[in-house]
């Protein structure tokens, strides 16, 4: 087996430089250039990968400064035999769940191995020859996000072919908040692997950690992972991601709106997918309360044929919610959902077969129906919220 036992302790051992200022009830917006990733910090990294033939997982985002982090291992004297994309592709121009297929990225000639559809996790033929994984892909912490999960896969197959994965951690831009239903075994998914809340408060080297720790993957004993970490970051931050993560989250305000909104995917009412501010605002042809509207339409690289699409939906823009947050509460917001469905002239099919997938679970869909208020759901997932808790606290890296 290849190991970098040697560095890993080393590795670890770091210092953090909380901003000033950041109180636990108000998080702190910051711009991305104030925290220090694991990318920028090829000191600590490059002597992993030296004499190595590496793959890289990585997609858009994933920058040193203004350079790709392929280019910057390319030009590095690094040995990158081919790089894994995840959803929406290695130039993060496929729409979400579009299908992503192997090709030939066009800047370095370099095969591209999709890490999406049926071909979600690497196999031995695909890490045949390579001695390490370089993991870099910008989270936003949020269960039903995809790239935790392909984060999982990556270290179990590196864990079988006793292959080293080296994590480079990047900011969680909702890393303040710990919210939601904690999923249940029988919901687990793509969009759901492990059991946490929706919003679990973790940078993605501190989930995969606890993946590791808690042994989510097979073979656990055999992983040989190392965590780059951040500097200056602490979990009360509300960080502006300096690129969009995903076609769709293009702004901080999406980003910060996200957790609560991308449940309405489950149900008969858009997000704005199809304009120029997805997850920013919320509607339906059908709503009969607030006073915005919107039409979705297809747009290239973002969203193909939306829901609604060519409709005019009536709705609520949120942005200035999100710019109000210093103000409002650090939990999920279940009242946008609760009044959707009950102003809904359709409630039998309100939901959709996707929802309960989101949700972990079928007691917040079955709460909502039976016309439970946003207390006493809450309350249905306290006990099990309380207990994720106690396990994160063992994985984190920052205050």
């Amino acid at each position: 087996m290849r190991t970098f036992g040697w560095l890993i302790s080393a590795l670890f051992i770091f210092m953090v430089f909380p901003f000033q200022g950041c109180t636990q009830n108000s998080p702190q917006l910051v711009e991305y250039d104030e925290v220090v990733t694991g990318a920028q910090q090829l000191h600590a990294y490059l002597p992993l990968l030296k004499g190595k033939q590496v793959a890289l997982v990585a997609n858009q985002a994933s920058l040193v400064g203004e350079t790709h982090l392929a280019d910057t291992l390319l030009s590095s004297g690094i040995l990158l035999k081919k790089i894994f994309c995840p959803e929406h592709g290695f130039r993060g121009t496929a729409d979400a769940g579009e299908l992503v297929n192997d090709s030939i990225d066009p800047v370095t000639g370099i095969p591209l191995v999709s890490l999406y559809g049926i071909h979600k996790k690497p196999t031995p033929e695909d890490l045949s020859g390579i001695d390490v994984v370089v993991f870099d892909l910008q989270d936003v912490g949020v269960r039903y996000y995809t790239y935790v999960s392909t984060a999982a896969f990556v270290l179990e197959a590196c864990a079988e072919n006793g292959i080293a994965m080296v994590l480079l951690d990047r900011p969680n831009p909702n890393g303040y908040l710990i919210d939601g239903p904690v999923l249940e075994v029988p919901y687990r998914s793509f969009v759901g692997m492990h059991t946490v809340p929706i919003a679990y408060g973790m940078t993605i080297g501190e989930y995969i950690r606890m993946v590791l720790g808690e042994k989510w993957i097979n073979p656990s004993e055999t992983a040989n992972l190392v965590v780059i970490p951040l500097k200056q970051y602490n979990h009360q931050l509300i960080v502006k991601l300096k690129l969009k993560p995903s076609p769709n989250l293009p702004t901080w305000q999406s980003v910060y709106l996200y957790p609560s909104l991308c449940l309405f995917e489950g149900t008969d009412v858009s997000v704005a997918r199809g304009t120029a501010f997805p997850f920013e605002a919320y509607g339906a042809p059908w709503f009969s309360l607030g006073s915005f509207s919107f039409t979705p339409k297809s747009i290239q690289g973002m969203s193909t044929h939306p829901k609604f699409e060519e409709q005019v939906c009536y709705g609520q823009n949120l942005k200035g919610f999100a710019e109000n947050y210093q103000h409002n509460p650090i939990e999920l917001n279940l009242t946008w959902l609760i009044t959707a469905y009950q102003v809904s002239p359709d409630k039998a099919n309100f939901f959709n077969n996707y929802f309960d997938k989101l949700a972990g679970s079928d007691q917040l869909r079955n709460d909502i129906i039976a016309g439970k208020n946003e207390n006493e759901i809450r309350e249905s997932w306290k006990m099990n919220l309380d207990n994720f808790k106690v396990i994160r606290e063992k994985y984190l890296l920052y205050p």
